[in-house]
C-alpha cells in the first residue's frame, strides 16, 4: 500500500467528467488545493461524443474531446492537478477524508466531491457497442438533430423512452417506441404527446439484433415476447432507453443511494456525511446533460467552500 502521511488536500474531486472538472475549476480559483481522481480518461460520456450542439458559447457545434480539453486546462490554470486511480473505498468518518484507490495508493482530503458519473444501461447485444455513434444513442436530446426527416426507434417504456419518442416525432419522418410490455411505464401525461401520426409503439416487443448497413444502423431485427414472431424494420437510428447505471457501487454502504443507486444529494449536492458532495450523472435529478453536471460541479465547489469555512 502506498501513502503519504503528510499529504492532506483541501479537497479531492472523485472523476473528471464535466460535473468533475468544473467542481475542480471552482475550488482551485477559489484558492484549495485540489486533486482529481480519474478511472480511465477524463470526460466521462462527454468525451465520446463527435458533435456537441446544446453546451452555450459554441455556435458551431463542438467535440467531446475537445470540450474535456478545455475544461480541463481551465482546471489546471488555476491549480487543479490530476492523477489517475481507481477509488475502491472510503473512510469518511473525520475531520480528514481517507480515499484508497485499486492499486493501493492512499489520499487524504478536508473535503469530497463525488463526481464517478453513470453510464446508460445497454441492450447487451452484440455489435451495439460497435455501432454506438454510428446510428446507436442513448441520448435523443443530445443527437435528435442529426435524425431530421430520418426514420428512428426508441427502446424503452418509461418517462425517458416517452419523453424521447415525443421530442424525436418534431424532427423525425417516424418514430416507433418499442417496449417489451403491454403498457408503458411512463406517466399519464406523456400519453398526448405521444397521440401523433408519426408515432407508432409496439408493444410486447424486444429487440434481438441492430442491423448494420454501410457500417452504419439500417434496421432492428423485433421478436414478440408473446407469439415469438420475428419481424425487421428499417430504421436509420435506435435510441437506447433503458435507465442507467450510475457508478456509485465502491460508496454503496457508506452513503445514502436510492433504490436505483443514485446519490440521495438534492440541489445543494451535500450527501449524508458532512464535507462530502455529489455532483452530476451520479445524482437523483430529473435531467442528466453535460451544461446541468457543469451546474453540479459548480454548486458542489460552492458547499465545499461554506464547509471548509
Amino acid at each position: 500500500m502506498s501513502e503519504n502521511m503528510e499529504k492532506v488536500y483541501d479537497v479531492i474531486v472523485v472523476g473528471s467528467g464535466p460535473a468533475g472538472l468544473t467542481a475542480a475549476l471552482y475550488c482551485a480559483r477559489a484558492g484549495y488545493e485540489t486533486l482529481v481522481l480519474e478511472k480511465y480518461i477524463p470526460g466521462g460520456q462527454m468525451v465520446t461524443s463527435n458533435e456537441i450542439e446544446n453546451y452555450p458559447g459554441f455556435p458551431e457545434a463542438v467535440d467531446g474531446f475537445t470540450l474535456t480539453m478545455n475544461m480541463k486546462k481551465q482546471a489546471e490554470r488555476f491549480g487543479a492537478k490530476q492523477t489517475y486511480g481507481n477509488v475502491t473505498a472510503l473512510r469518511l468518518d473525520g475531520d480528514v477524508k481517507i480515499l484508497e484507490t485499486e492499486d493501493g495508493t492512499v489520499y487524504r482530503a478536508k473535503s469530497v466531491v463525488l463526481a464517478p458519473g453513470a453510464a446508460p444501461r445497454t441492450l447487451g447485444l452484440l455489435n451495439e457497442d460497435a455501432l454506438r455513434g454510428k446510428g446507436v444513442s442513448y441520448c435523443a436530446t443530445c443527437d435528435g438533430a442529426f435524425y431530421k426527416d430520418k426514420t428512428v426507434a426508441v427502446i424503452g417504456g418509461g418517462d425517458t423512452a416517452a419523453g424521447d419518442a415525443a421530442f424525436l416525432s418534431a424532427m423525425c419522418k417516424k418514430v416507433y417506441l418499442i417496449h417489451r410490455r403491454d403498457r408503458l411505464r411512463a406517466s399519464k401525461s406523456y400519453e398526448k404527446k405521444l397521440d401523433k401520426p408519426n408515432i407508432e409503439i409496439v408493444f410486447d416487443t424486444v429487440t434481438d439484433e441492430i442491423l448494420e448497413k454501410d457500417g452504419k444502423v439500417g434496421g432492428l431485427r423485433l421478436r414478440n415476447v408473446k407469439t415469438d414472431e420475428v419481424c425487421e424494420i428499417e430504421v436509420n437510428g435506435v435510441f437506447v432507453a433503458v435507465g442507467n447505471v450510475p457508478a456509485t457501487d465502491f460508496v454503496r454502504d457508506i452513503l445514502d443511494l436510492d433504490e436505483n443507486g443514485y446519490f440521495m444529494a438534492g440541489e445543494s449536492t451535500k450527501t449524508n456525511v458532512p464535507g462530502v458532495f455529489a455532483a452530476g450523472d451520479c445524482r437523483k435529478k430529473t435531467l442528466r446533460q453535460i451544461v446541468t453536471a457543469a451546474a453540479d460541479g459548480a454548486v458542489a465547489a460552492h458547499g465545499v467552500e461554506e464547509y471548509l469555512s
